[in-house]
């Protein structure tokens, strides 16, 4: 068989029993990640972990980058958003519970496909895509503080919640420490913290901020 054609992207068919197929194959995707590593991810395994035809996996993903950023693509296409608890160091908390329950899980998926992301420029990709979406979907915790008088207007919300979330990330993924209970607060205060002392207010903000202040 010819290899498949790496330049053009994959076909995406909603409903029906193509989505079907698309929930068998990437949860096939998943297991075998887990359970093999990303040296063992083949197409040819994913299908016959899926019970689907090698030659649909290949036509519809192309290769494992394409199983792998469909993945990360499925992942983002739901409804989720942030819980509003009337508090920044509350929704930060929030956040970092469901962070650390996701990399807390069994079998590690999350923790799997994040690792994966660097053996793989197309997954990479994806999961940028997803970062990027998660932290636009995330922006409304920094608003909301930012009007009750918690932030200083200017504050940047991306800076402020990869501050707030970023120790969960650094003890589940990179140090591999048991899972603490109480990271997700302490870390949440310490982000609301900074972010209340203006730690991550933009420059021309902080410019305004001072000329409003020497002018009054």
């Amino acid at each position: 068989m010819n290899a498949p054609d790496q330049g053009s992207e994959p076909v995406r068919r909603p409903g029906g029993r193509s989505a079907r197929v698309r929930a068998q194959v990437l949860e096939a995707v998943c297991a075998l990640l887990v359970e093999r590593g990303y040296d063992a991810l083949t197409v040819d395994a994913v299908a016959q972990r899926a019970g689907v035809h090698r030659t649909s996996v290949y036509r519809r993903w192309r290769d494992v980058g394409g199983l792998l950023a469909d993945v990360f693509d499925a992942a983002g296409a739901d409804d989720w958003r942030p819980r509003d608890t009337g508090s920044l160091e509350g929704d930060l908390t929030a956040l970092n519970e469901e962070v650390l329950a996701g990399l807390s899980e069994d079998p590690p998926v999350t923790r799997a496909l994040i690792a994966a992301s660097f053996r793989s420029a197309q997954a990479a990709e994806a999961l940028r895509r997803f970062w990027t979406d998660r932290y636009l979907r995330c922006a409304p915790v920094v608003e909301r503080a930012v009007r009750r008088g918690e932030l200083p207007p200017g504050t940047d919300a991306r800076q402020l919640l990869v501050a707030g979330t970023a120790p969960v990330y650094h003890e589940l993924v990179l140090l591999r420490t048991v899972p603490d209970p109480d990271l997700p607060a302490r870390a949440a205060r310490a982000a609301a913290l900074a972010g209340a002392a203006g730690a991550f207010t933009t420059r021309n903000a902080v410019r305004a901020n001072r000329a409003r202040t020497s002018t009054t």
